[in-house]
């Protein structure tokens, strides 16, 4: 799961090399933490979040084949 967002994540980014990601868990709630350089913040949140959203959507669109709940933050 940490592999596919930075996969996407450093596809949208013009500095790959600064994006983590971080996984923790919160009960039984995968929680993942996307970060990136703060000129990039843009570029993976989109236009009204749309970006985001299309990331979040693929993580627990994965994350269900698997039977486990994930929440992506973005930071």
């Amino acid at each position: 799961m940490k592999g596919l967002v930075e996969v996407i994540a450093k596809s949208l980014v013009e500095n790959p090399d600064e994006v983590v990601v971080t996984e923790t868990m919160d009960g039984d709630e995968l929680v993942m933490e996307l970060s990136v350089a703060p000129s990039d913040m843009g570029k993976v949140i989109g236009k009204q979040g749309r970006i985001a959203k299309a990331i979040r959507s693929v993580v627990k669109a994965a994350a269900s084949r698997e039977e486990k709940k994930v929440d992506l933050k973005i930071q």
